[in-house]
């Protein structure tokens, strides 16, 4: 790992960007050639930037004044922003262009990581860009008012609003109080309008799909409703409350404790691309693998008919997913993917699809995709550089990449959602 130093007070600097980088910063080079990473910078633009930080090979710099602007740069619309709430770091991007950008990101990834030169990527939609996000994570502020956290720091912004989360959601920001150094994560589902929250102890950044770490017993929702002050009486509190969303037709039970998208729309957009890739492969899928499944989103929504094996290690996904799979051939195994050995009887599968967290399958994961000796892979990435990574590994294992479609299902931020199909190499 290269080793990098903050810059007290900073040091300014004149730069015009070249492109994006993986992960939304603009890429600039300072006088001497090194690479610069700009905060809030846009390809094109030239730029007066603070230098934050200083490694060997890099530096990281924000943006201290917008000296030639390019069209997609646009005012924010959140009030918050300016305050120094970090939970959108796109809000000054035109949200009719963020789609494209990510394509240029998961492309540049694709063939700098993956080491990839024929890359197909295509944008495949784009959920509405303010009032979309059905779950919200909120961090408590010193007051214990709830907030975001600032760009790449720690510290919690107070808001008093929100302009992406639903409505239901929204106003609950002004008067429910936790306690500081926890968060809170808030559900509603479109198709019910039924809400539910989940306390847990702080250090999980929004949006994480790492099993949260619930502060209070698994079955202590009264002890979680005496610790949420001004919490409307109908939300459902604790890690064994639910709600049930409907995701094109198909009804699912969403535990508190459970990961879910950040709403049925991108939900929705997830499974349409996962089941253009299954059909793009040609072959009749008669039995398959649904790994990370979470509550079973894909094993519920595609293939009927199919026998299909979810792994999932979340205890409260697997729980949901058995719920929503009860009608489905469908087997649940609580396990991590990475500890998973399918059964001789298993054998062999026609499909996997695998939606792992924002690391990405790595290396173990990689191995037991290969393992299952599946002809078609349908890779879920939420990271572009991960996606890169990921494609690395499934080529070395004998798979061709049959390309990308990117999704916008976090408009306003750097985020990338990404459906890629690979194939068996050779005949």
């Amino acid at each position: 790992m290269t080793r990098s130093e903050p810059v007290p007070g900073g040091a300014d600097l004149e730069v015009v960007v070249e492109r994006l980088a993986v992960g939304g910063d603009g890429m600039a080079r300072e006088p001497e050639g090194r690479v610069v990473f700009v905060a809030g910078a846009l390809p094109g633009e030239r730029v007066r930037v603070r230098v934050t930080q200083r490694a060997r090979d890099y530096w990281r710099a924000e943006v201290s004044e917008v000296l030639e602007a390019v069209p997609e740069r646009v005012e924010p619309p959140c009030a918050e922003v300016s305050r120094g709430c970090g939970g959108c770091g796109w809000m000054h991007v035109d949200p009719a262009a963020q789609l494209e950008l990510k394509v240029g990101m998961v492309r540049d990834a694709l063939i700098r990581q993956g080491r990839l030169t024929d890359v197909g990527v295509v944008a495949a939609g784009t959920v509405a860009p303010l009032g979309y996000r059905t779950t919200a994570r909120f961090a408590a502020g010193p007051s214990g008012r709830l907030g975001l956290r600032r760009s790449a720091s720690n510290d919690v912004v107070e808001v008093d609003g929100c302009l992406v989360v639903h409505p239901a959601l929204g106003e609950m920001i002004a008067t429910v109080r936790i306690p500081p150094g926890s968060e809170l994560t808030v559900r509603v589902s479109r198709h019910t309008g039924a809400r539910t929250a989940l306390l847990t102890a702080g250090g999980h950044p929004p949006g994480s799909r790492s099993r949260p770490r619930v502060a209070t017993p698994r079955s202590a929702g009264p002890a979680q409703h005496s610790a949420i002050q001004g919490l409307p009486p109908d939300v459902r509190v604790g890690p064994d409350s639910s709600l049930v969303e409907r995701v094109g037709g198909v009804d699912l039970r969403v535990s508190a404790a459970s990961f879910f998208q950040s709403s049925p729309e991108s939900a929705a957009l997830l499974v349409g691309a996962v089941g253009r890739a299954l059909v793009a492969s040609g072959t009749a899928v008669r039995r398959w693998a649904d790994l990370y499944g979470g509550v079973g989103l894909f094993a519920a929504a595609l293939l009927p008919g199919s026998e299909v094996i979810v792994v999932e290690q979340s205890h409260s996904a697997c729980a949901d997913a058995r719920h929503n799979l009860l009608n489905r051939n469908a087997t649940v195994i609580e396990s991590a993917v990475e500890e998973w050995v399918p059964a001789p009887h298993q054998l062999p599968l026609d499909a996997v699809v695998a939606d792992p967290s924002r690391r990405g399958l790595g290396r173990e994961g990689a191995e037991v995709v290969a393992r299952t000796g599946a002809p078609t892979v349908v890779l879920v990435s939420c990271d572009a550089a991960a996606l890169g990574r990921d494609a690395a590994l499934l080529i070395e294992r004998g798979y061709e990449h049959r390309g990308s479609e990117v999704l916008d299902l976090f408009p306003g931020t750097p985020h990338v959602e990404v459906v890629t199909r690979f194939g068996r190499s050779g005949p």
